[in-house]
Protein backbone atom coordinates (compact mmCIF):
# COMPACT_ATOMS: atom_id res chain seq x y z
CA UNK A 1 0.00 0.00 0.00
CA UNK A 2 1.03 3.25 -1.08
CA UNK A 3 1.26 5.92 1.47
CA UNK A 4 2.87 9.66 2.62
CA UNK A 5 5.41 9.38 5.32
CA UNK A 6 4.78 10.63 8.54
CA UNK A 7 4.43 14.10 8.71
CA UNK A 8 4.53 14.79 4.48
CA UNK A 9 1.65 17.01 3.77
CA UNK A 10 -0.48 16.10 0.78
CA UNK A 11 1.65 19.25 -1.04
CA UNK A 12 4.56 18.06 -0.45
CA UNK A 13 3.57 14.58 -1.85
CA UNK A 14 2.70 15.91 -4.86
CA UNK A 15 5.55 17.93 -5.06
CA UNK A 16 8.03 15.30 -4.50
CA UNK A 17 6.33 12.76 -7.14
CA UNK A 18 6.05 15.58 -9.74
CA UNK A 19 10.01 16.13 -9.50
CA UNK A 20 10.76 12.37 -9.41
CA UNK A 21 8.77 11.32 -12.23
CA UNK A 22 10.36 14.76 -14.18
CA UNK A 23 13.69 13.12 -13.57
CA UNK A 24 12.74 9.41 -14.41
CA UNK A 25 10.80 11.07 -17.68
CA UNK A 26 14.02 13.38 -18.51
CA UNK A 27 16.13 10.58 -18.10
CA UNK A 28 14.56 8.47 -20.53
CA UNK A 29 13.92 11.53 -22.92
CA UNK A 30 17.45 11.75 -22.97
CA UNK A 31 18.87 7.89 -22.83
CA UNK A 32 16.46 5.69 -25.28
CA UNK A 33 13.88 8.57 -27.33
CA UNK A 34 16.25 11.08 -28.69
CA UNK A 35 18.05 10.25 -32.10
CA UNK A 36 20.64 12.40 -31.20
CA UNK A 37 22.32 10.02 -28.44
CA UNK A 38 22.91 7.14 -30.30
CA UNK A 39 26.40 6.86 -28.67
CA UNK A 40 24.17 6.18 -25.44
CA UNK A 41 21.70 4.12 -26.58
CA UNK A 42 23.22 1.16 -25.70
CA UNK A 43 23.93 2.20 -22.38
CA UNK A 44 19.99 3.46 -21.80
CA UNK A 45 18.75 0.78 -19.88
CA UNK A 46 21.28 1.03 -17.17
CA UNK A 47 20.97 4.54 -17.07
CA UNK A 48 17.52 4.12 -16.74
CA UNK A 49 17.59 0.80 -13.97
CA UNK A 50 19.91 3.22 -11.78
CA UNK A 51 18.01 6.26 -11.96
CA UNK A 52 14.86 4.60 -10.36
CA UNK A 53 16.73 2.91 -8.00
CA UNK A 54 18.34 5.77 -7.11
CA UNK A 55 14.95 7.63 -7.00
CA UNK A 56 13.06 4.85 -5.08
CA UNK A 57 16.10 4.88 -2.24
CA UNK A 58 16.05 8.47 -1.91
CA UNK A 59 12.34 8.93 -1.39
CA UNK A 60 10.53 6.02 -0.76
CA UNK A 61 10.61 6.78 2.91
CA UNK A 62 8.62 10.28 2.27
CA UNK A 63 5.98 9.11 -0.58
CA UNK A 64 6.86 5.68 -1.10
CA UNK A 65 8.00 6.62 -5.27
CA UNK A 66 5.39 5.42 -7.04
CA UNK A 67 6.16 7.28 -9.83
CA UNK A 68 3.36 5.77 -12.01
CA UNK A 69 -0.48 5.85 -11.14
CA UNK A 70 -0.79 2.30 -12.36
CA UNK A 71 1.91 1.01 -9.79
CA UNK A 72 -0.32 3.27 -6.74
CA UNK A 73 -3.91 1.80 -8.14
CA UNK A 74 -2.86 -2.07 -7.39
CA UNK A 75 -2.08 -1.69 -3.83
CA UNK A 76 -4.67 0.51 -3.26
CA UNK A 77 -7.44 -1.61 -5.09
CA UNK A 78 -6.40 -4.42 -3.46
CA UNK A 79 -6.57 -3.02 0.41
CA UNK A 80 -9.11 -0.77 -0.56
CA UNK A 81 -7.61 2.06 0.92
CA UNK A 82 -7.60 5.43 -1.72
CA UNK A 83 -6.61 7.41 1.16
CA UNK A 84 -4.33 10.40 -0.67
CA UNK A 85 -4.82 8.42 -3.48
CA UNK A 86 -4.93 11.71 -5.96
CA UNK A 87 -1.33 12.39 -4.96
CA UNK A 88 -0.08 9.56 -6.89
CA UNK A 89 -2.21 10.46 -10.25
CA UNK A 90 -1.74 13.93 -10.14
CA UNK A 91 2.20 13.99 -8.96
CA UNK A 92 3.49 11.91 -12.07
CA UNK A 93 0.58 13.21 -14.50
CA UNK A 94 2.18 16.51 -14.36
CA UNK A 95 5.80 15.77 -13.61
CA UNK A 96 5.72 13.27 -16.72
CA UNK A 97 4.15 15.75 -19.05
CA UNK A 98 6.62 18.41 -17.91
CA UNK A 99 10.32 16.13 -17.98
CA UNK A 100 8.79 15.14 -22.06
CA UNK A 101 7.49 18.88 -22.78
CA UNK A 102 11.12 20.53 -21.38
CA UNK A 103 12.74 17.97 -22.84
CA UNK A 104 11.72 18.73 -26.85
CA UNK A 105 11.25 22.46 -25.87
CA UNK A 106 15.14 22.37 -24.69
CA UNK A 107 16.77 19.30 -27.16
Amino acid sequence: MHALGSGISTTAGVGLELVLTFILLYTIYATCVDKGTKSSQSSAPLTVGLVVTSIILAAAPFSSASMNPARSFGPAFVSGDFTDHWVYWVGPLVGGAAGGILYELLF
